[in-house]
């Protein structure tokens, strides 16, 4: 069983019909993962095959993601001072033994010494039988529950008759049923020839003839499982085909009747037929040969059963107190996953085991966490939390799965949830509450649109260029109603055209601000006797500056709509729980230099104001547009900060909050005065006080 016979290169004639002891370690992997140990110590005889064997099976243990926690290898002619160590200190539950049986209990006998008892799992590779299992007699709880892989057994038919029916009394002397004879009935048959019977066997009484192996209990003598001897006899059958078409390839007119002797069969001619060989025993197993030279072969896996508490006289009598269970089978040939098949019903374990025992070096890690590993065991780890956005919904996840992009992760890490998509919409609170401040604005911008339309030939509404007047509240109207555009769902149209309209609109009306601002300047220089500036005292010029500071908004737009428009996008990152449906602004470098140059003439409106804030008149406009000008820049100086600092469909909402901010100061510190006195100090609205002189 030696797994370097498998090598076809130095042994290319040799054909085995019992699995390679890498069949056997292949066994053990699978037990381990069928039962989920991946924590095992591993015993090893100090014979060479039995340490190459051990270290074969760490290497395959370790290959297969499971860890080995020690491999001792021990003697037989010493007490293990270290062993009891090792086992006692040992946290794995499972032991495997690479050993013969007869070396392993000088072993455990001396290691018993101590009067240790051991709740451990044995895994056996060797072949036991009971009458091996009878040599603890003095500990028989031992190896209770003891799993056991062997050579499948197999039928072969009219053996166990042919065996119950052996006897020494034949015409020919069997010196193998004398042995037999002597091994079981402690007595000599008696045979014709007696005079040369040997001096050694007369020692015993001579056998009264009635016995017979079927009365042989079965832990002694047990012709029910034949497993080895299977073997061989699927070897005879192997060589029995090869001969068989040997001389179906060499029968000819001259070689009929001739023997294999006189047919000149040579033993290498076989070597070609046993290759080729492939037939069905009476059992039903398929025979033929593999490319490495081994027959396709079963293992059982037993289970040990050890009646608890027996005294050395009843463990020797009661055969029954001692069975072996098939519980379980590997077939090699089978498909991946289907190889080793368990009936876990059946096994009993050891006395110390309440269910089935758990062989592992950390606790399973439950979902929702991953294994982080710091030690040189795979297996040995710590359980860590799934970081946001992933999960893992298994136990014992090497790695979490992140989530797709429009899902995230629950608190408990284990599933994936879709994200609910947000926007700013008109069902919501907010929403609705921006909604109803724009259309009151633009129903307020009409109505003071109206009323300076009726009363358009009084001093106050001509005062300052009435027809910059009516541009600024058209303006100011549509500013208050782009705002629209802000809220619902964000659209191509829509993203398109918001930044841009609103910074056209709110350009316009800073610009007939500041064409105000320059018109006061320029009225009240005008009225300086021989001063120049008469000719441009006029609405042309005052168009002309609004027209200028409206061109250079549209280019930057137009550059921006061009270059790098903006779009429908989700925001994904700001919200692990949410999409957030939001206008990508394209090039956030053309947004703020559209913010930058609507401040730059704000500024600018402030500042000319400013200037002639003083100048001598009853009622004079530039305190108006000053205080509107402080208050339009401290909204969008505000503005900055708290745009960055939000997301989703707040950032949105302080943006409309500084449009209908910024419209109503313009609307509310410029004409609000205007059309208090229109409608309620109608005695204030004439021309002698306008230019500040008494009625």
């Amino acid at each position: 069983m030696d797994s370097i016979f498998t090598d076809r290169l130095q042994f290319p004639h040799l054909y085995r019909t019992v699995p390679s002891h890498s069949h056997l370690y292949f066994a053990v992997v699978q037990l381990l993962t069928h039962f989920g140990w991946n924590w095992v110590g591993i015993l090893s005889a100090d014979d060479y095959g039995s340490q190459r064997g051990g270290q074969d099976l760490k290497t395959l243990i370790t290959d297969s993601r499971l860890c080995v926690e020690f491999l001792y290898v021990f003697s037989t002619d010493q007490r293990h001072f270290k062993a009891r160590e090792i086992i006692v200190k040992s946290s794995s539950k499972v032991l495997i033994v690479i050993s013969e049986f007869s070396d392993f209990f000088s072993f455990i006998t001396n290691y018993y010494y101590y009067d240790l008892q051991i709740d451990k799992v044995w895994i056996f590779l060797s072949s036991l039988n009971t009458y091996d299992l009878l040599k603890v007699n003095e500990f028989p709880e031992l190896l209770n529950g003891t799993l056991n892989f062997v050579v499948h057994k197999g039928e072969i038919g009219g053996l166990r008759e042919f065996m119950y029916n052996l006897t020494p009394y034949g015409h020919k002397e069997d010196g193998l049923l004398h042995v037999l004879w002597q091994e079981f009935f402690c007595c000599h048959p008696v045979v014709s020839n007696t005079s040369n019977t040997t001096r050694f066997f007369l020692l015993f009484d001579y056998c009264s003839g009635n016995e017979s192996l079927a009365s042989v209990p079965l832990y002694l003598f047990d012709v029910y499982n034949f497993r080895l001897t299977y073997s061989i006899y699927t070897a005879v059958y192997m060589v029995a085909y090869s001969l068989h078409d040997w001389l179906l390839d060499n029968v000819n007119g001259t070689s009929v009747g001739l023997s294999i002797q006189e047919r000149h069969l040579q033993p290498w001619k076989l070597h070609r037929y046993l290759k080729k060989v492939h037939f069905t025993l009476q059992s039903g197993d398929e025979i033929y040969v593999k490319d490495d030279g081994e027959v396709p072969r079963h293992l059982d896996l037993q289970n040990w059963i050890i009646k608890p508490n027996l005294s050395t006289k009843e463990i020797y009598n009661l055969s029954d107190d001692i069975q072996s269970i098939d519980v379980g089978t590997l077939n090699i040939s089978a498909p991946e996953g289907h190889q080793l098949v368990i009936n876990d019903s059946q096994i009993s374990w050891h006395q110390s085991f309440t269910q089935t025992p758990r062989s592992v070096c950390s606790k399973s890690c439950d979902p929702g966490y991953r294994k982080y590993t710091e030690s040189l065991h795979v297996c040995c780890y710590t359980c860590v939390l799934c970081s946001e956005g992933k999960i893992s919904n298994q136990t014992d996840a090497d790695e979490c799965t992140r989530c797709p992009e429009d899902h995230y992760s629950d608190d408990r890490r284990v599933v994936c949830l879709l994200k609910t998509i947000e926007f700013l919409s008109y069902d919501d609170g907010l929403g609705m509450c921006l909604t109803l401040v724009s259309m009151v604005g633009g129903a307020v911008t009409c109505a003071v649109l109206g009323i300076f339309w009726k009363h358009q030939q009084t001093p106050v509404v001509k005062a300052n260029n009435q027809n910059i007047s009516y541009v600024l509240l058209v303006s100011l109207l549509f500013s208050f109603l782009c705002t629209l555009l802000f809220i619902g769902r964000p659209m191509d149209i829509t993203c398109l055209l918001r930044q841009s309209v609103f910074g056209i609109l709110f350009t316009v009306s800073i610009a007939c601000v500041l064409a105000k601002s320059f018109l006061v300047v320029l009225a009240f220089n005008a009225t300086k006797p021989g001063s120049k500036l008469q000719d441009w005292v006029g609405w042309r010029v005052s168009i002309s500056l609004i027209v200028l500071c409206l061109v250079g908004q549209l280019l930057i737009s137009m550059v921006w709509l061009i270059s790098s428009p903006p779009f429908p996008d989700y925001d994904l990152q700001s919200d692990k729980k949410k999409m957030i449906l939001r206008c990508n602004e394209g090039s956030i470098a053309a947004f703020y230099i559209l913010i930058a140059y609507m401040g730059l003439l704000s500024l600018l409106s402030f500042i000319v104001a400013f200037l002639v804030r003083k100048l001598p008149a009853s009622f004079n406009e530039a305190q108006l547009i000053t205080f509107s000008m402080l208050l339009v820049c401290s909204v969008w100086i505000g503005f900055i900060p708290a745009y960055l600092s939000t997301k989703g469909k707040y950032m949105v909402a302080v943006e409309v909050f500084a449009i209908l901010s910024s419209s109503a100061g313009l609307l509310g510190c410029i004409f609000m005065p205007k059309c208090y006195i229109i409608l309620f100090t109608p005695e204030m609205n004439t021309r002698l006080r306008i230019i500040g002189k008494p009625s």
